[in-house]
Protein backbone atom coordinates (compact mmCIF):
# COMPACT_ATOMS: atom_id res chain seq x y z
CA UNK A 1 0.00 0.00 0.00
CA UNK A 2 2.89 2.31 0.61
CA UNK A 3 4.31 1.75 -2.76
CA UNK A 4 1.31 2.70 -4.12
CA UNK A 5 1.30 5.50 -2.65
CA UNK A 6 4.66 6.46 -3.01
CA UNK A 7 4.55 5.68 -6.69
CA UNK A 8 1.14 7.73 -7.27
CA UNK A 9 2.98 10.72 -5.47
CA UNK A 10 5.56 10.60 -7.74
CA UNK A 11 3.65 10.22 -10.96
CA UNK A 12 1.87 13.06 -9.75
CA UNK A 13 4.35 15.15 -8.73
CA UNK A 14 6.03 14.23 -12.22
CA UNK A 15 2.86 15.49 -13.85
CA UNK A 16 2.64 18.60 -12.02
CA UNK A 17 6.36 19.63 -12.68
CA UNK A 18 6.18 19.04 -16.58
CA UNK A 19 2.58 21.04 -17.26
CA UNK A 20 4.64 23.59 -15.09
CA UNK A 21 7.73 23.38 -17.41
CA UNK A 22 5.27 24.08 -20.53
CA UNK A 23 3.76 26.92 -19.34
CA UNK A 24 7.48 28.35 -18.47
CA UNK A 25 9.11 27.37 -21.49
CA UNK A 26 6.89 29.82 -24.06
CA UNK A 27 7.42 32.86 -21.50
CA UNK A 28 11.33 32.04 -20.74
CA UNK A 29 11.87 31.69 -24.79
CA UNK A 30 9.73 35.16 -25.61
CA UNK A 31 11.43 36.87 -22.55
CA UNK A 32 14.85 35.73 -23.85
CA UNK A 33 14.09 36.79 -27.15
CA UNK A 34 13.16 39.99 -25.66
CA UNK A 35 15.97 40.84 -23.77
CA UNK A 36 18.74 39.60 -26.53
CA UNK A 37 17.17 42.54 -29.02
CA UNK A 38 19.31 45.28 -29.09
CA UNK A 39 17.88 48.36 -27.34
CA UNK A 40 18.80 50.68 -24.59
CA UNK A 41 19.81 48.58 -21.65
CA UNK A 42 21.87 46.83 -23.85
CA UNK A 43 23.79 49.89 -25.07
CA UNK A 44 24.25 50.89 -21.45
CA UNK A 45 25.62 47.80 -20.34
CA UNK A 46 28.23 47.59 -23.37
CA UNK A 47 29.39 50.98 -22.82
CA UNK A 48 29.63 50.62 -19.24
CA UNK A 49 31.70 47.44 -18.95
CA UNK A 50 33.83 48.60 -21.83
CA UNK A 51 34.45 52.49 -20.71
CA UNK A 52 34.43 51.60 -16.62
CA UNK A 53 34.53 48.25 -15.89
CA UNK A 54 33.18 44.89 -15.79
CA UNK A 55 32.26 45.05 -12.02
CA UNK A 56 30.13 48.46 -12.61
CA UNK A 57 28.28 46.73 -15.57
CA UNK A 58 27.24 43.08 -13.98
CA UNK A 59 25.80 45.27 -10.72
CA UNK A 60 23.65 47.85 -13.52
CA UNK A 61 22.92 44.34 -14.86
CA UNK A 62 21.42 43.66 -11.01
CA UNK A 63 19.69 46.34 -11.68
CA UNK A 64 18.34 45.35 -14.77
CA UNK A 65 17.19 42.19 -13.37
CA UNK A 66 15.30 43.85 -11.10
CA UNK A 67 13.54 46.18 -13.25
CA UNK A 68 12.46 43.26 -15.39
CA UNK A 69 10.80 41.41 -12.31
CA UNK A 70 9.47 45.38 -11.35
CA UNK A 71 7.51 45.43 -15.05
CA UNK A 72 6.53 41.71 -15.20
CA UNK A 73 4.80 41.77 -11.43
CA UNK A 74 2.86 45.36 -12.41
CA UNK A 75 1.81 43.09 -15.54
CA UNK A 76 1.05 39.84 -13.44
CA UNK A 77 -0.57 42.12 -10.97
CA UNK A 78 -2.97 44.36 -13.48
CA UNK A 79 -1.18 46.69 -15.83
CA UNK A 80 -2.80 45.57 -18.60
CA UNK A 81 -6.01 46.24 -17.61
CA UNK A 82 -4.91 49.58 -16.00
CA UNK A 83 -3.41 50.73 -19.76
CA UNK A 84 -6.98 49.03 -20.90
CA UNK A 85 -9.38 51.52 -18.81
CA UNK A 86 -7.31 54.36 -18.45
CA UNK A 87 -5.06 54.36 -22.08
CA UNK A 88 -3.51 57.86 -21.07
CA UNK A 89 -1.08 55.96 -18.63
CA UNK A 90 0.30 54.47 -21.16
CA UNK A 91 1.04 57.72 -23.17
CA UNK A 92 2.28 59.26 -19.94
CA UNK A 93 5.10 56.11 -19.58
CA UNK A 94 6.03 56.31 -23.15
CA UNK A 95 6.07 59.97 -23.04
CA UNK A 96 8.78 59.89 -20.24
CA UNK A 97 10.41 57.58 -21.00
CA UNK A 98 10.98 58.86 -24.01
CA UNK A 99 12.34 61.76 -22.48
CA UNK A 100 14.51 60.14 -20.31
CA UNK A 101 16.11 58.23 -22.96
CA UNK A 102 16.50 61.86 -24.74
CA UNK A 103 18.32 62.98 -21.34
CA UNK A 104 20.74 59.85 -21.53
CA UNK A 105 21.51 60.86 -25.26
CA UNK A 106 22.37 64.56 -24.36
CA UNK A 107 24.59 63.66 -21.98
CA UNK A 108 26.32 61.30 -24.08
CA UNK A 109 26.94 63.74 -26.85
CA UNK A 110 28.13 66.26 -24.55
CA UNK A 111 30.75 64.35 -23.03
CA UNK A 112 31.96 62.65 -25.86
CA UNK A 113 34.89 64.45 -26.37
CA UNK A 114 35.71 64.10 -22.46
CA UNK A 115 38.63 61.83 -22.53
CA UNK A 116 38.14 59.11 -20.51
CA UNK A 117 39.05 58.35 -17.10
CA UNK A 118 39.53 54.55 -15.57
CA UNK A 119 40.33 54.71 -12.14
CA UNK A 120 43.43 53.61 -10.90
CA UNK A 121 42.25 50.04 -9.59
CA UNK A 122 39.92 49.29 -12.33
CA UNK A 123 37.04 49.97 -9.51
CA UNK A 124 33.67 51.81 -10.86
CA UNK A 125 33.43 55.92 -10.01
CA UNK A 126 30.43 55.31 -8.09
CA UNK A 127 29.29 53.54 -5.16
CA UNK A 128 27.97 49.59 -5.85
CA UNK A 129 24.54 50.82 -4.97
CA UNK A 130 24.51 53.76 -7.33
CA UNK A 131 25.33 51.32 -10.19
CA UNK A 132 22.60 48.61 -9.28
CA UNK A 133 19.77 51.84 -8.85
CA UNK A 134 20.91 52.99 -12.17
CA UNK A 135 20.25 50.07 -13.69
CA UNK A 136 16.86 49.80 -11.83
CA UNK A 137 15.74 53.20 -12.63
CA UNK A 138 17.29 53.03 -16.88
CA UNK A 139 14.59 49.52 -17.01
CA UNK A 140 11.66 51.02 -14.99
CA UNK A 141 12.09 53.87 -17.67
CA UNK A 142 13.07 51.62 -20.87
CA UNK A 143 9.28 51.59 -22.67
CA UNK A 144 10.15 49.02 -24.43
CA UNK A 145 9.93 46.34 -21.60
CA UNK A 146 7.03 47.91 -19.86
CA UNK A 147 5.17 47.07 -23.38
CA UNK A 148 6.49 43.67 -23.57
CA UNK A 149 5.48 42.71 -19.97
CA UNK A 150 2.06 44.49 -20.52
CA UNK A 151 1.14 43.07 -23.75
CA UNK A 152 2.76 39.77 -25.27
CA UNK A 153 3.71 38.46 -21.60
CA UNK A 154 0.84 38.41 -20.05
CA UNK A 155 -0.91 36.89 -22.88
CA UNK A 156 1.17 33.96 -22.15
CA UNK A 157 1.18 33.15 -18.47
CA UNK A 158 -2.58 31.57 -17.40
CA UNK A 159 -5.07 33.34 -15.76
CA UNK A 160 -5.37 30.31 -12.61
CA UNK A 161 -1.82 30.30 -12.29
CA UNK A 162 -0.58 29.66 -8.96
CA UNK A 163 1.56 31.95 -6.84
CA UNK A 164 4.09 28.92 -6.12
CA UNK A 165 4.15 29.41 -10.44
CA UNK A 166 4.18 33.16 -10.44
CA UNK A 167 7.21 33.15 -7.79
CA UNK A 168 9.12 30.75 -9.99
CA UNK A 169 8.69 32.72 -13.37
CA UNK A 170 9.42 36.06 -11.89
CA UNK A 171 12.84 34.30 -10.21
CA UNK A 172 12.80 32.94 -13.82
CA UNK A 173 12.80 36.51 -15.22
CA UNK A 174 15.34 38.42 -12.78
CA UNK A 175 17.57 35.21 -13.55
CA UNK A 176 17.75 35.29 -17.36
CA UNK A 177 17.80 38.96 -17.92
CA UNK A 178 20.38 39.41 -15.43
CA UNK A 179 22.55 36.84 -16.76
CA UNK A 180 22.66 38.01 -20.30
CA UNK A 181 23.65 41.36 -19.74
CA UNK A 182 26.44 39.48 -17.46
CA UNK A 183 27.34 38.27 -20.96
CA UNK A 184 27.10 41.08 -22.59
CA UNK A 185 29.37 42.78 -20.31
CA UNK A 186 31.83 39.68 -20.18
CA UNK A 187 32.15 40.57 -23.94
CA UNK A 188 32.76 44.24 -23.69
CA UNK A 189 35.53 43.69 -20.93
CA UNK A 190 38.09 41.83 -23.25
CA UNK A 191 40.81 44.01 -23.31
CA UNK A 192 40.87 44.87 -27.34
CA UNK A 193 37.36 45.25 -27.35
CA UNK A 194 37.97 48.00 -24.46
CA UNK A 195 40.94 49.37 -26.08
CA UNK A 196 39.20 50.13 -29.02
CA UNK A 197 36.05 51.56 -27.55
CA UNK A 198 38.72 54.26 -25.72
CA UNK A 199 40.11 54.81 -29.36
CA UNK A 200 36.88 55.95 -30.96
CA UNK A 201 34.92 56.65 -27.76
CA UNK A 202 34.04 60.48 -29.22
CA UNK A 203 32.32 58.29 -32.22
CA UNK A 204 31.22 55.56 -30.27
CA UNK A 205 29.41 57.87 -27.63
CA UNK A 206 28.11 60.37 -30.48
CA UNK A 207 26.34 57.36 -31.90
CA UNK A 208 24.93 55.35 -29.29
CA UNK A 209 23.34 59.05 -28.12
CA UNK A 210 21.99 59.63 -31.33
CA UNK A 211 20.50 55.99 -31.26
CA UNK A 212 18.99 56.83 -27.65
CA UNK A 213 17.91 59.75 -28.91
CA UNK A 214 15.97 58.76 -31.99
CA UNK A 215 14.35 56.19 -30.02
CA UNK A 216 13.28 58.47 -27.23
CA UNK A 217 11.91 61.03 -29.89
CA UNK A 218 10.35 58.07 -31.59
CA UNK A 219 8.34 56.96 -28.54
CA UNK A 220 7.92 59.81 -27.27
CA UNK A 221 5.99 61.14 -30.03
CA UNK A 222 4.40 57.87 -31.81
Amino acid sequence: MRRISTRWLGAAATAIMTEAALILLPLVLAHLAAAASPGPSFVLIARTSAARSRAAAVRMSLGLGLGAVFWAAAALFGLSVLFQVAPWTFIVLKIAGGLFLIWVAVQLWRHAKTPLVLAANGGPAQSAAADVRQGLLFQVANPKVSVFFGSVFVTLVPPDASAALLFTLLSIIFTVETCWYIAVSTVFAVPRVRHRYIGAKSWVDRGCGGFLGLLGLRLATS
